[in-house]
């Protein structure tokens, strides 16, 4: 038995290696060790010993066990198209819709998905790059491909597609789906901490500390977040934020939790997508500089950083890291000539890039990292390692138990669960529960939350590795509001009562659902 698990972690050492090696890090990583190999530090004579403790003392210890929690992590993602379900089939007729709209408002305005930019449009959009809100174009005639409610209408078609329901299932849209999501006691066994009523940062930082040397709750996590920042230990750095972080280390620890520190290499790989940015003019640049003007810029929160968010948005269009790895997540994007190059040997490229194709509000996914982050380099990597790892989730059709069809039918059993007279109340006036939370779930509640709340909510996105905190808060936020929402009886007065979230203390909130009554 000793011999086949020695076997089994031999080969599993073995695949790792080689993984490590298709990685951007592997190539400085291995320089450095060869640089220590060959310092008076590691002895011949007790190589491996040496070598350890060199390792240690430089740092290389730790930067390979973070690389392969990164790495064990990405190959967890069980996030593709579940090919053996119709989902599949919907995805791609919504993908059909999408490609079709796009090249439809191309003829419409008589424009080319992809061109190359004129001598003189390069060196405007250059000298404009840090304020790019300066930039003059005129967005009258674009539209946003698509907005959320058009994406909720397809989701809402699903059942459509599955041939048969479960006996003794409610006849609601999501209950259809042959799909398992978890119930309110399972959700408490995952946030544990909360259930059992542990002191949370985002409740009151001035309650007083069990842990001497602290004055407060908010004092302690300052002082063990500074060690945990120094350890740079990203698992035990994912367990820190479980409670929440303070402002002053979020900007840090985010970083290192999400591998996603920015050096040298990090900055020319930025730079060459800037440079593309120049270069090609996309007509998605339109759409993100029409979603940049009809979202952030018109938010009291946000429109300081429109200069910001346009460099962040566009350099991301032209990321094809991005696509590479979510091959298989999110559908085969569109192959186009660029117009002006036809003759060269890169004429053809992926449209876009990156492979993402932006909605109405896709920005808003990007804008509450502009309160940690003023260097659009640092903004960048963050968001996009975010955005790999959860945002994509939200708006592609998978059968993935953290994908946005699983969040909804989990929001729907939730509801019906533990507030079934307010479910009641929405069947008898002939409203589907999922349509009044829809935009804060697809859009991780971004926009509607205040800064401060949202990012302590994507602190525990971020601490539990998941996204059903998304749909618990949605039922807790009409938990909260229930009263008021039993007075209305159309869509348009519920909304109303729903508008405005800025008076939700969002870990509260979720502590009192999460605890068990006594």
């Amino acid at each position: 038995m000793e011999t086949l698990k020695e076997d089994a972690i031999h080969h599993t050492a073995m695949k790792l290696a080689e993984e490590l090696k298709s990685l951007s890090i592997y190539k400085s990583f291995y320089s450095d060790v060869q640089k220590l190999v060959s310092s008076p530090n590691v002895k011949k004579e007790d190589f491996k010993q040496t070598l350890q403790q060199a390792m240690k003392e430089k740092g290389l210890d730790t930067k390979l066990r973070n690389t392969v929690f990164h790495w064990v992590r990405s190959q967890n993602k069980q996030n593709k198209l579940d090919p053996l379900t119709s989902l599949s089939k919907a995805s791609a007729q919504w993908e059909k819709r999408i490609h079709k709209s796009l090249n439809s408002m191309c003829s419409d305005l008589e424009t080319s998905l992809a061109k190359v930019r004129s001598q003189s449009e390069q060196e405007e959009l250059s000298a404009k790059w840090s304020e790019l809100s300066t930039y003059n174009l005129d967005l009258s005639k674009y539209r946003p491909v698509y907005a959320p409610k058009d994406f909720l209408e397809v989701l809402l078609t699903l059942s459509g597609y599955v041939p048969f329901t479960k006996e003794g299932e409610p006849k609601w849209e999501f209950a259809h789906l042959p799909l398992q999501v978890k119930n309110l006691d399972q959700l408490r066994k995952i946030y544990l901490e909360w259930t059992n009523g542990e002191p949370l940062l985002g409740v009151n930082p001035n309650m007083p500390s069990a842990v001497s040397g602290f004055s407060t709750i908010e004092a302690e996590r300052i002082g063990l977040g500074e060690r945990v920042t120094g350890l740079g230990y990203a698992p035990v750095i994912q367990e820190y934020l479980k409670k929440g972080s303070p402002q002053c280390l979020r900007a840090k620890l985010w970083a290192q939790v999400l591998g996603a520190d920015v050096g040298a290499q990090q900055t020319a790989y930025f730079n060459r997508l800037k440079k593309s940015v120049l270069e090609v003019d996309l007509m998605i640049d339109k759409l993100i500089f029409k979603d940049v003007q009809l979202t952030a810029s018109n938010d009291d929160q946000y429109f300081v950083f429109e200069d910001l968010l346009y460099q962040v948005m566009l350099c991301f269009s032209r990321d094809s890291d991005v696509l590479q790895n979510l091959k298989g997540c999110i559908g085969n994007p569109l192959n186009v000539t660029i117009k002006g190059k036809q003759t060269s040997a890169d004429s053809i490229t992926v449209f876009p890039p990156s492979g993402i194709i932006p909605f109405h509000g896709f920005t808003m996914y990007a804008t509450p990292f502009c309160y940690l982050y003023d260097d659009p380099v640092q903004l960048y990597f963050i968001f996009r390692a975010f955005y790999i790892r959860y945002w994509h989730k939200l708006h592609y059709i998978s059968t993935h138990p953290q994908g946005i069809v699983s969040l909804c039918l989990l929001y729907e059993r939730l509801l019906e669960a533990n507030e079934p007279l307010l479910w009641i109340h929405f069947r008898n006036i002939n409203i589907n529960p999922i349509r009044v939370v829809f935009k804060w779930i697809m859009r991780a509640f971004s926009g509607h939350l205040p800064p401060d709340q949202l990012l302590l909510l994507w602190d525990t996105i971020l601490g539990y590795d998941c996204l059903e905190i998304l749909p618990l808060l949605a039922v807790a936020i009409l938990s909260f509001r229930k009263e008021n929402i039993f007075q209305v009886n159309t869509i348009q007065n519920v909304d109303a009562v729903l508008a405005d979230l800025s008076t939700i203390s969002v870990i509260p909130l979720l502590q009192l659902t999460l605890m068990k009554p006594q």
